[in-house]
């Protein structure tokens, strides 16, 4: 848009683009005023260049400026025209955030080329400002899909007030905005509490997608089979048809008898739990027959059993917690998680977990979290 109160600039200004006029390159408007300049843009989106004097009626070149600067509209650009003596002016209206600037008379080569320039900075604001608005458009979904996966996880405790045979406390925390662990408890009868673990491979949306089928999976199995080794085999063999090439979830999947403290339990390819005793010594669960979930057919997936004694603790964990790196590229590992549960016996779930965190964010320090870091505890009191 051009805004002069001079006809004769209008004039050269259609006879000199007149072959872009033609060709659909440029299309002009014509304002008389900063305040006529206004309506037009009020009245239109297609302008994003405007080509105005600095002195004119009603409203001058300075004042537009102002006005175009409350709209906030960093894709619109303006390019001042101005005698070369008023230096003074060209310069306050730089100030305000004009363009660039042209001298009278007119050169119309080097106005095209201030044109073309500013058009050049404009296509390039609005390709920036499109794809601002895609990755706010990303991250708006990734914060509705955090809140989705946070609501899926447990996050009131104690989860069972009136139930004092045993305490839970979990917590996840992920590496991005979403995650690929979980933790999960539910009663299958009234005398027998399930819990498990996992750990599905990759982080962000699709890890946390997977995350929700596996643990979906697992929770409906398990209220029909109740020995964990068939558990696991059967959601094993319901997800690999949900896996791709690089897809596949690490699972330790434990049944306890609140009544007499046994725990059965199959470990699917997962990170071996620890039995906390109450003189502070520690003990990692036996293994157990079975491999990773979501990948190989007819793999046997075994059953074991452990007793759990009153005031005993069993701690799960993912590998977020021992291969978390410092800057040195030095983990965390599993000799450095053992000397911490052996001086924590008598923590409670919730000061225990959260310690542990603690414990690897000092450790890591200034390093960036590379994995999803997921921890539970079950401690068994008796009936």
């Amino acid at each position: 848009m051009v805004v002069d109160d001079e006809p004769d600039l209008q004039m050269l200004i259609l006879q000199k683009f007149r072959k872009k006029i033609r060709n659909n390159d440029y299309e002009f408007h014509f304002a008389d005023n900063g305040q006529e300049a206004l309506e037009v843009l009020n009245g239109t989106d297609d302008i994003s260049l405007i080509l105005s004097d600095i002195n004119m009626p009603k409203m001058d070149g300075l004042t537009l400026l102002q006005e175009l600067h409350k709209k906030n509209n960093h894709a619109l650009k303006t390019v001042i025209v101005s005698a070369y003596g008023d230096m003074k002016n060209i310069r306050t209206a730089m100030n305000h955030g004009a363009f660039d600037f042209v001298t009278k008379p007119i050169d119309f080569g080097d106005l095209e080329m201030t044109i073309e320039k500013g058009l050049r900075e404009i296509d390039y604001v609005k390709e920036t400002q499109n794809q601002k608005r895609k990755l706010d458009d990303v991250q708006e979904d990734l914060d509705v899909a955090a809140r989705i996966q946070q609501k899926i996880l447990h996050q009131q405790f104690p989860p069972y007030p009136d139930r004092d045979e045993f305490s839970i406390y979990a917590e996840m925390h992920t590496a991005k905005e979403v995650g690929g662990d979980f933790y999960d408890f539910f009663f299958i009868d009234d005398t027998h509490l399930g819990f498990v673990i996992g750990d599905v491979s990759g982080k962000g949306i699709p890890a946390s997608i997977y995350m929700a089928v596996s643990r979906t999976m697992l929770k409906a199995i398990a209220s029909q089979i109740s020995n964990p080794g068939q558990c696991l085999s059967t959601v094993n063999t319901m997800l690999i048809p949900e896996s791709d090439i690089s897809t596949f979830v690490t699972i330790f999947y434990g049944v306890l008898d609140t009544e007499t403290g046994m725990v059965s339990y199959c470990n699917g390819g997962h990170n071996l739990p620890y039995i906390m005793h109450e003189d502070g010594t520690i003990e990692q669960v036996q293994n157990t027959g079975g491999l990773l979930l979501g990948k190989i057919e007819l793999v046997e997936y075994e059953s074991k059993q452990f007793q759990l004694k009153p005031g005993e603790k069993i701690l799960l964990y993912t590998d977020g917690v021992t291969e978390a790196m410092n800057e040195k590229e030095e983990m965390y590992d599993v000799e450095r998680l053992e000397k911490y549960l052996g001086s924590h016996q008598s923590d409670s779930g919730e000061k225990l977990l959260q310690g542990i965190l603690v414990d690897v964010l000092k450790f890591i320090q200034k390093a960036q979290q590379s994995d999803d870091i997921t921890l539970l505890v079950l401690k068994y009191m008796s009936k």
